[in-house]
């Protein structure tokens, strides 16, 4: 049992060490819920009648 744990762990880690060596954007922090994920509203004009 306890060699399936550190197998875990050491290949666990290998995953995340070459995921963020990789040169990606890794963002292991959770599902981001941020103003700057969405395009900025651009302003309307008033419309003319």
């Amino acid at each position: 049992m306890a060699k399936i744990f550190i197998a875990f762990v050491v290949i666990a880690g290998a995953a995340l060490y070459l995921l963020t060596k990789g040169g990606g954007d890794i963002s292991i922090g959770g599902e981001q819920h941020s103003v700057e994920s969405h395009a900025p509203e651009t302003p309307q004009p008033p419309a003319q009648k």
